[in-house]
């Protein structure tokens, strides 16, 4: 399949950069802020430092580009892509679309994605000024992958704006789903009081949940921002490495990697450690970003909480469900926090009240019979994703 007809931009100078140190953190940050929804995975620092140190590099499968659009030297839009030789880390599967190419004599793989390493969370990819250049962006990235050959170019976790754009543009959409917690109308006044907008089944069971940690004698502490020692960010990685090992895989993330986080974007952090006995079991490590009204400045902003990584040393019952979710949740409610997204996949998440909600990747494959046959397989996907969806919703634990 040929790139689809997209016009032309002559006045726009596109520029291909293999390092982000060729573009000003200021300049990309400011973009970031303008998108309609800017998570602190799209940041400058948080992308440098997977690039840095080497957590999404050639030996991972994780080659950097940054494409960035100009005009009258004014920085107009910019998009980091991947090439990519593997399709580990992005959380949402074309293992089968690989198979199937490879059965049939064709290179998958490299493919080009667009979405931060390692990161399952919805948010903006194609940051622009407007409408205009973001469509000038995405022409750019499909005539580059056409000509260096790839198979297929990939935008997952879109934002909505993104989405509109992918459209337009002749991309491919694909629906997977996420489970996110969500504050009330009325904001909860504490976690009893949004724990009675759930049947009494769900109360009960998340009641016995917090009481069973509790009677092991764990209790938590939490930091943020610079008050997240040295010492706490040494122990959160040694329970985030030994929980990776003990799953029998080698982490993603590197040391070097969180040091770098600590180092530059401390202000998005927030640590909940489990204490037994005066001792350190278990962490967990939350993402924070308040994103305001757009082009205003208000202080209006929603924040959200974003649950990214756990670990622990030692095994309790439902320790896992208190130090991810529970204590994220009561957090949020005392802090005014308007949304917690509890990540990728995870079905056990709906009965711990975070909600299903659809999420939404954009693909555009470049060989024509590949493409119609995953435009077909996408269309019963849908069907299946929107039959699971309605599922989930008549077991919500939310009640009626």
């Amino acid at each position: 399949m040929s790139v689809p007809e997209i016009p032309n931009f002559p006045d726009y100078d596109i520029q291909v950069k293999d390092s982000l140190h060729d573009i000003e953190a200021k300049e990309w940050n400011h973009l970031l802020s303008l998108q309609d929804v800017p998570t602190p995975f799209m940041r400058y620092e948080y992308l440098n430092a997977m690039q840095q140190s080497a957590c999404a590099s050639e030996q991972t499968g994780w080659v950097a580009r940054y494409f960035t659009v100009w005009l009258n030297h004014q920085l107009q839009a910019a998009c980091p892509l991947y090439i990519k030789t593997n399709s580990y880390g992005e959380y949402v599967f074309d293992h089968a679309w690989a198979n199937a190419y490879h059965q049939h004599g064709l290179p998958y793989y490299p493919k080009a994605t667009i979405a931060p390493p390692f990161t399952p969370v919805p948010g903006a990819r194609l940051m622009a000024k407007d409408a205009l250049s973001k469509q000038a962006l995405l022409k750019a990235m499909l005539d580059w992958c056409g000509l260096q050959n790839m198979s297929s170019l990939h935008l997952l976790f879109c934002s909505e704006h993104d989405v509109h754009a992918c459209q337009l543009a002749g991309l491919m959409l694909r629906q997977t789903v996420q489970f996110h917690w969500t504050n009330g109308d009325t904001p909860f006044t504490c976690f009893d009081d949004f724990l009675m907008t759930l049947t009494q089944e769900k109360r009960k069971k998340i009641r016995q949940e917090r009481r069973k940690v509790a009677d092991a004698g764990v209790t938590f502490r939490y930091a943020s921002g610079t008050d997240i020692t040295e010492s706490d960010w040494d122990f959160f990685y040694q329970c985030y490495e030994r929980t990776y090992w003990d799953h029998g895989n080698a982490p993603y993330l590197s040391r070097d990697f969180f040091r770098r986080l600590q180092q530059t974007m401390p202000e998005n952090w927030l640590l909940f450690t489990a204490m037994r006995g005066g001792q350190s079991i278990a962490t967990s490590l939350i993402a924070l970003q308040a994103i305001y009204t757009p082009h205003t400045g208000k202080k209006d902003a929603i924040n959200i909480a974003y649950g990214r990584y756990w670990g622990a040393l030692e095994s309790v019952d439902c320790l896992h469900f208190e130090t991810c979710y529970y204590q994220a949740i009561e957090w949020c409610i005392a802090h005014g926090y308007h949304r917690f997204e509890g990540g990728a996949q995870g079905e056990h998440k709906l009965s711990r009240a975070l909600l299903p909600v659809k999420t939404t990747s954009a693909h555009y494959v470049f060989h024509p019979g590949f493409s119609d046959a995953i435009k077909r397989y996408l269309a019963r996907e849908t069907l299946a994703v929107e039959a699971y969806l309605s599922a989930l919703n008549s077991r919500s634990p939310v009640r009626k």
